[in-house]
């Protein structure tokens, strides 16, 4: 069992302690150690810490599947006739594997003495345990997911069927739910059927990026893309069929891609496509600082703290009009939302906003002045929190305990 507890305090059994305990909770992710910082965009890490800062106690549960028990799954899931599942994120959406990595939380719940469990993402779930308090926070449902998925094809009817029953089931099972968007909040309402008073949406924040207050040349200031990996799906793809049309009718204009998997060849073809396989942290910053714009025309992909970070460098971002990003952008007030993943449309809109530096500036200041009043790591882990404490002081305990 992979556990993972951030302070040097050991586990000890009920019996061993006192009723006067500061709370123990644990924090999960599918994708790794959730206390370590690369997991998930560091949302768990930056949680745990927030919680920490409470007086609580916090361990982690690592639900990474070894490439066996992938293997083994994607196979039962062929013999099922999902179609066959040839990446992890896929493979475990399947019952099998969120039933392993539920009976790993449940152990952890035993070993540790844990008072409540909040899962990152919903991959673990249902659990296995009812007599413990379980918690939600996402970044979106199986259900949206399915409105953009470029892999649709991939499922089955009844693998979206079975995924979606399996979801329901996991949401039911929560004592609260917290979402990244408002947009997650509203789906698990209208379609999940959850009690508004049970689900919040509490944001994110995003690294540890500065805020950027000095000069920008908006009018020579390049494009920039930003995709550690899943270039295509990122909209890197895209985003060189539109420049290679944008090049036409602005020749002027440049394309900054910091992607370790962007096809350099097709780049170099089109010309002004600078590549950044490896960037170090504050030659990122700088990149987000000089560039007139945030190209980011992600196709599936639910929030984007790319976006965040680039407002926060008096960036304005453009993407498409789906998923977090109109909420992000407050309906365009900071950026651009265009309507269809269609190269020419991508590559107009991109000519219009270069076309008037003056409006650029104006969003790159009120998108800086939102993200900073609106986005932090603090304030989500704050609002998770008081969530918690509100649960626990009301007279029902997080967890029924036996103390001998």
């Amino acid at each position: 069992m992979d556990l993972h507890e951030h302070s040097n305090a050991p586990a000890i059994a009920v019996s061993e302690r006192s009723t006067q305990h500061a709370a123990r909770y644990g924090i999960t992710s599918a994708f790794g150690n959730p206390l370590d910082p690369r997991t998930w965009s560091a949302a768990p890490y930056r949680i745990a810490a927030g919680l920490r800062a409470t007086g609580c106690e916090v361990f982690g549960v690592d639900g990474r599947l070894g490439r066996l028990r992938l293997s083994s799954y994607a196979m039962a899931a062929f013999r099922r006739r999902f179609r066959r599942l040839s990446y992890s994120e896929a493979i475990g959406r399947t019952y099998l594997a969120r039933r392993h990595r539920a009976r790993r939380v449940a152990r952890a719940v035993a070993t540790l003495d844990l008072d409540a469990v909040l899962h990152t993402g919903s991959l673990d779930l249902p659990p296995e345990r009812d007599d413990v308090a379980h918690y939600l926070y996402c970044d979106q449902t199986w259900n949206l997911s399915l409105h953009y998925r470029p892999d649709r094809a991939d499922y089955t009817d009844l693998a979206c069927a079975e995924f979606d029953e399996l979801e329901r089931a996991s949401f039911a099972a929560m004592r609260h739910i917290f979402t990244f968007g408002e947009y997650v909040r509203d789906d698990l309402i209208a379609h999940y059927g959850i009690a508004p008073e049970r689900v919040t949406a509490v944001g994110s924040g995003m690294g540890q990026i500065t805020p950027y207050y000095g000069p920008k040349d908006y009018a020579h200031g390049p494009l920039l893309f930003v995709a550690k990996h899943l270039f295509a799906p990122k909209g890197g793809a895209l985003l060189l069929e539109a420049f290679a049309r944008v090049r036409r009718m602005r020749p002027d204009l440049k394309l900054v891609m910091v992607a370790p998997d962007a096809p350099a060849e097709l780049a170099r073809s089109i010309g002004n496509v600078s590549l950044r396989r490896h960037v170090p942290w504050p030659a990122l910053e700088n990149l987000y600082r000089s560039a007139s714009l945030l190209v980011q025309p992600m196709l599936n992909d639910p929030w984007g703290q790319v976006y965040l970070e680039a407002l926060l460098s008096r960036t304005p971002v453009m993407g498409l009009a789906r998923n977090g990003l109109p909420e992000i952008v407050e309906g365009g007030r900071h950026g651009f939302l265009v309507p269809e993943p269609a190269p020419e449309a991508l590559a107009h809109a991109i000519v219009d906003a270069m076309a008037d530096p003056d409006r650029l500036a104006l969003m790159g200041a009120s998108g800086q002045a939102y993200v900073e009043r609106t986005y932090s790591w603090d304030r989500t882990s704050g609002r998770i929190a008081d969530v918690l404490a509100r649960h626990a002081s009301v007279g029902v305990p997080l967890r029924e305990r036996s103390i001998a």
